[in-house]
């Protein structure tokens, strides 16, 4: 349970990187939603991926480098679904982009992300 709670206290650090850089790109540099949300996403995977390996599951001992290769395919996975839902939101269902963000990536954090990084991504070996 304790491991579970701090992948949420690390989902909800990259989130807010991830929606500052959205917010901060949308607002200030007149970027699209799709464009800004892109890289709102890549920068709290770089968050996530570096708290998660270092503090939540403690694999930092584990070599690095299948780490980063399951995390990306997790992650690819990710960035599309959440992408492609945010659109959904905004485009068809006419909801604000940042209340979209904020549906798909709780919804996203406990259905996908905490399983498949604890059981494939930094998954300890024995």
């Amino acid at each position: 349970m304790f491991t579970f709670l701090k992948a949420q206290a690390a989902s909800i650090t990259a989130t807010a990187v991830d929606f500052f850089v959205t917010i901060l790109l949308v607002e200030v540099f007149g970027l699209s939603i799709v464009v800004a949300n892109v890289c709102g996403i890549i920068s709290g995977a770089v968050t996530h991926f570096l708290i998660s390996r270092h503090w939540v599951f403690e694999a930092a001992v584990g070599k690095i480098r299948p780490q980063v290769l399951k995390y990306f395919l997790v992650w690819i996975v990710y960035l599309l679904l959440n992408t492609g839902l945010v659109f959904l939101l905004t485009s068809y269902v006419r909801i604000n982009y940042i209340i979209a963000k904020i549906l798909v990536a709780s919804v996203m954090s406990v259905s996908y992300n905490y399983f498949l990084h604890k059981k494939f991504v930094f998954k300890q070996e024995r």
